[in-house]
């Protein structure tokens, strides 16, 4: 059997241990051929292809990024473009795929595969979002990377009596935000699951204050508002599947901060610095248990499914109960955060 693996929607580290560990897996154990599919569905769409072997997915375990590169092209927001997927497919023998990606992408899977595309969906998001499975690779290399700059930031703040604010990604969930400002000892945690008003950031800093303690760290999600607002974007622009590109949130609570105290605030914007650069170890790992996990899905005959963590467990769920639904942060694990605050 040929198979095909794709890599869409935004990148995160650990794709390239995935497809590793695919390539490695179908070839050696079940005899299979193995295509690489560029630029997510566009390639599908175009009919863009390379060859995947032994020698060509070596040394790429700690690699960023995707080798098969990535987009966020949607087929059906192309006239004929479902048709021309299963054409393409049909052209070059591909009997099924392994489609890395988060929600837009897997939901896209989910749609094809009721029109006759064998499929398997990798989990794959720096947000954690997607219900269904306990983490997402490329989320703790996330994490890891806003920690840092939450340290490096701690110092500065306190030197100069400032409030610093990291804002940090995270669409429609505060896992990010959450993991790093608890681990960087951030004084305030903003997420999408919970709106703020500035006036109880404002009284966070002044209790600090009180205490003898001149600066702050603030960590917001690009998803945050306020109470009663909206998301705040960085362009009206929208992606192929609708989504605004959000971000400046972060220094929207500058100003407003600035305006209400007088104390100097300073705004970092991670942005993609969240998803670049090599994965840590325990996104390898649990990639390449995807990875492992999706390929034998294939062997199986098990398709329209998305391997997901359970405990210590790589198990298997419908793609329909994962797409269009998202992993809230739970509130209980945010008033965990709160203790700290001030």
């Amino acid at each position: 059997m040929k198979i095909g693996i794709l890599s869409g929607g935004g990148d995160a580290p650990g794709i390239n241990a995935v497809v590793r560990a695919v390539v490695r897996k179908a070839i050696l154990e079940y005899d299979y051929e193995v295509i690489g599919i560029r630029d997510g569905w566009r390639g599908l769409l175009e009919g863009s292809f390379i060859p995947l072997d032994l020698n060509k997915t070596a040394g790429i375990l700690p690699r960023g990024g995707s080798i098969l590169g990535t987009s966020r092209t949607n087929p059906f927001g192309r006239e004929d473009g479902p048709k021309d997927v299963l054409k393409n497919m049909k052209e070059q023998g591909i009997g099924a795929v392994v489609v890395i990606g988060g929600d837009d992408t897997l939901g896209v899977a989910q749609r094809l595969f009721e029109k006759g595309l064998n499929c398997v969906g990798v989990p794959k998001t720096i947000d954690n979002d997607l219900v269904g499975t306990d983490y997402t690779f490329g989320f703790h290399t996330a994490v890891s990377i806003a920690c840092k700059a939450l340290d490096q930031l701690h110092t500065t703040a306190e030197a100069h009596h400032r409030v610093m604010i990291l804002e940090v990604m995270g669409r429609r969930s505060g896992w990010i935000a959450f993991e790093a400002g608890l681990a960087g000892g951030a004084d305030a945690i903003l997420i999408p699951e919970k709106p703020f008003t500035i006036e109880e950031i404002c009284e966070i800093i002044r209790r600090r204050q009180k205490r003898g303690r001149y600066f702050s760290l603030v960590v917001v999600a690009e998803g945050a508002k306020p109470e009663g607002g909206q998301e705040i974007v960085y362009s009206k622009g929208v992606d192929e599947f609708g989504n605004l590109r959000l971000g400046g949130v972060g220094y929207y609570l500058g100003r407003e901060i600035e305006k209400k105290m007088s104390i100097e605030t300073r705004v970092v914007v991670l942005g993609h610095l969240q998803r670049g650069g090599s994965p840590v170890a325990s996104d390898r790992v649990l990639a390449t248990r995807y990875g492992i996990g999706a390929i034998n899905l294939v062997h199986e005959g098990k398709f329209g499914r998305m391997v997901a963590l359970r405990g210590n467990d790589i198990v298997s769920i419908p793609l329909k109960r994962v797409v269009g639904k998202q992993k809230k942060l739970d509130l209980k694990l945010y008033e965990v955060a709160k203790v700290f605050f001030a």
